[in-house]
């Protein structure tokens, strides 16, 4: 299985963690949620794989390109 960085494509707050390691997601399945300028912003799998580990916790501030997990897809 291939290593897939999961990457935050806006700069925001993490409000919420919707996956944890060792669980199966699809493509597109929100791995975490991001709140920016009063949204909710999902980023979701890029692919369809397992999640290895979660690089943020709630309530850290990322920058848009920043890791937020690790999948194996």
């Amino acid at each position: 299985m291939a290593e897939v960085r999961v990457k935050s494509e806006i700069t925001g707050k993490v409000w919420m963690i919707e996956a944890k390691a060792g669980d199966k997601v699809a493509e597109d399945d929100p791995i975490v949620v991001l709140e920016s300028m009063k949204m909710e912003i999902p980023v979701g799998a890029p692919v369809d794989g397992t999640v290895r580990e979660i690089l943020v916790a709630e309530g850290d501030t990322v920058q848009e390109g920043d890791e937020v997990a690790v999948m194996d897809g």
